[in-house]
């Protein structure tokens, strides 16, 4: 067996509908469910806007929801994923930047900072290769996934 051959069976759960749907809606959970906390407690979610300096911090914060929770919904419907998929990548990358600077810290903190930094960079490749998935199925490059 060379590096390219895929199991048969791998191959088989990979072709399924419900895999490529369980992978955007694991990938989205986490949106998901700030925006719901962050509706839930918009006061807390103006605070935490504030807290990282943003200008407007009411607005940013309703910004914010609507930026989780249309990118999600592009993403599960399975329409426009590019454009979901972008929205939430460019929105976490700015966000680890703008509220995990590892690069201004010391001691523990730095390395925690660290963590959540790569983690959001992590997050953010998932979304490209969501969209990478998304588009190439759109051109027939791949299996229908949409």
């Amino acid at each position: 067996m060379s590096a390219t051959d895929t199991p048969h069976v791998v191959e088989s759960v990979l072709e399924w509908r419900t895999t490529w749907f369980t992978a955007r809606l694991a990938i989205v959970l986490i949106y998901l469910a700030s925006a719901v906390g962050h509706l839930m407690g918009f006061s807390a979610a103006v605070t935490e806007q504030a807290q990282f300096g943003m200008p407007a911090p009411a607005f940013m914060a309703g910004l914010t929801i609507a930026l989780e929770l249309i990118g999600s919904l592009l993403i599960l419907s399975g329409r426009w994923v590019w454009f979901g998929a972008g929205m939430l990548a460019v929105f976490t990358a700015l966000g680890a930047v703008i509220a995990h600077p590892f690069w201004t810290m010391q001691g523990p903190a730095r390395f925690e900072a660290m963590a959540t930094f790569l983690e959001h960079l992590g997050l953010t490749g998932g979304l490209i290769l969501i969209a990478l998935v998304a588009e190439r199925a759109g051109r027939g490059k791949n299996f229908d996934v949409c």
